[in-house]
């Protein structure tokens, strides 16, 4: 079993930052990859970003310039700086991580923290 615990969220005004973090615990595997995931109010969950136990990057083109994650493998712990904020990206996030087995894989997901922006 794998445990994430995220903090950080809150409100701020548009254009303003806020820095997420996540810290995992339990059976983390070597190769895995975390990731922030977002929902907001009737939409569907959307991936914003994700990093690999290599440090390989993406992002959703939505955030691309504007979110930075990174990652402290010694502290597991994955981390998700947020400039520029716009009120569209009011929803709660969620911190995940994927472990690798092979073939095979197994997600895990955190509580989710809100992140709202006001205009």
């Amino acid at each position: 079993q794998v445990q994430l615990v995220e903090s950080g969220g809150g409100l701020v005004q548009a254009g303003g930052s806020l820095a997420l973090s996540c810290a995992a615990s339990g059976s983390i595997g070597s190769i895995n990859a975390m990731a922030w995931y977002r929902q907001a109010p009737g939409k569907q969950r959307e991936l914003v970003a994700r990093i690999t136990s290599l440090g390989s990057t993406n992002y959703a083109d939505s955030v691309k310039g504007r979110f930075t994650i990174a990652r402290d493998n010694a502290k597991n712990t994955v981390y998700l700086q947020m400039n520029s904020l716009k009120p569209e990206d009011t929803a709660v996030y969620y911190c995940t991580l994927k472990n690798y087995y092979g073939s095979t894989s197994r997600d895990y997901w955190g509580q989710g923290t809100q992140v709202t922006v006001s205009s």
